[in-house]
């Protein structure tokens, strides 16, 4: 007998790839590694000293936070051109906090909430532990990964929101305009709530349509964006996050009405941290160009090995810290990554992880240090090329 709810997956069995790196232990060049503090990214030494704020000793509970890191984070914004309103964000703890606030905001038990594809594997997790379905979207990769409008308009009727990522993981796509008021406009005509998803806004790599705008200045339909310092300062375990609530006057009041509510049963941010938030933000503008120029030196030189393989293509990254390969179908992913893993000891994502459309896709960080990326990314590419040297007619790669 089981005494987990159907929230919780039946079979938390490790996969294929997740075993064997349990069993390999350390992977000279991992390429999956999402986390910049193990990646050799400097950080101010008093970078955290905000921490120590006195006021941090007074127990003051607002819902939304306090109005000075709000205040740090509304400023923010400017750089995109966009002026929201303090009063109308939200602190979190966590990006994946504010997706369960949303969702239980919006959606009663079965609704469902339109996500990307390919993107984050995430989100189909956040919405069953929130009882409610996690219905996809289609991206067209053919397109540059713009919105496939036919799969979003043919969705379930129990739809409440649609969740965009700009610019998307993996992809690093950014919405284009046009897709950008025709999703407005369809949210505004069927009631869905639209959630975007700017964590990687602040990092923009080839760019395109799109890079230098903010969801945050939508005010035709009902908009939460959402963005963090895990992602813009590379502090994954700082733990501050927000929701920017925007949109006509009356679904905004009810929608914060509503987000204190559900805030307020949990109040998780930490008073200490949120009275940091203005000094982090301040100071921490050095670890954003760090991350940034590390993703730059990685896709020139990533760019550069690819040249070498004309079988194997590299998709335009235009922001965030992920690159996408698409290779020539020969072996399944899993065993590609498998060999890869054993092998070399590259470790690389297969594209199946974040739902893309077939077997031909992998997907890699562009955080670790220049010099094992630029050897695991020789080591993957040359792998590659001889794996399929048997299945090419002129036996090159």
């Amino acid at each position: 007998m089981s005494y987990r709810s159907s929230r919780v997956p039946e079979d938390l069995s490790l996969n294929r790839l997740a075993e064997a790196r349990e069993q390999i232990g350390t992977i000279p060049y991992d390429l999956t590694i999402s986390n910049p503090t193990t990646c050799g990214i400097n950080y101010p030494p008093d970078l955290l000293a905000g921490l120590a704020d006195l006021r941090g000793l007074t127990y003051e509970p607002d819902p939304r936070g306090p109005a000075a890191a709000r205040n740090a984070v509304a400023a923010e914004y400017e750089r995109w051109g966009a002026t929201p309103d303090p009063g109308q964000i939200v602190l979190t703890a966590s990006t994946s906090e504010a997706y369960g606030f949303l969702f239980r905001l919006f959606c009663d038990p079965g609704d469902a909430v339109l996500v990307p594809s390919p993107s984050y594997p995430l989100f189909e997790h956040l919405a069953r532990l929130e009882g409610i379905e996690a219905a996809t979207y289609a991206l067209d990769g053919d397109a540059g990964w713009r919105i496939d409008f036919s799969t979003l308009e043919s969705c379930p009727a129990q739809v409440r929101a649609v969740v965009v990522v700009h610019p998307n993981n993996p992809t690093g796509s950014f919405v284009h305009p046009d897709d950008r008021e025709r999703l407005v406009a369809l949210c505004r005509d069927r009631n869905w709530a639209l959630i975007a998803d700017e964590v990687f806004l602040p990092y923009p790599l080839d760019g395109g349509p799109g890079e230098g705008t903010t969801f945050a200045a939508v005010e035709d339909c009902l908009c939460c964006t959402l963005g963090g310092l895990s992602k813009s300062l590379g502090l994954p375990q700082v733990k501050l996050a927000w929701v920017v609530v925007t949109g006509p006057g009356e679904l905004v009041e009810h929608a914060l009405a509503g987000l204190d509510y559900v805030a307020d049963a949990y109040l998780s941010v930490s008073t200490p941290m949120a009275l940091a938030a203005p000094q982090l933000l301040d100071g921490g503008r050095p670890i954003r160009e760090a991350i940034a120029d590390r993703c730059r030196s990685n896709l020139a030189g990533l760019r550069s090995l690819v040249s070498e393989h004309p079988a194997i293509s590299l998709i335009p990254v235009g922001g965030g810290w992920s690159a996408v390969l698409q290779v020539p179908t020969v072996i399944a992913e899993d065993e590609l990554c498998l060999r890869l893993l054993e092998q070399q000891r590259v470790g690389v994502h297969p594209g199946r992880f974040f739902g893309f459309p077939s077997e031909s896709w992998l997907v890699i960080s562009l955080l670790p240090p220049v010099e094992h990326f630029s050897e695991g990314a020789r080591l993957l590419l040359d792998a590659v090329a001889e794996i399929l040297m048997p299945h090419s007619g002129s036996g090159g790669g």
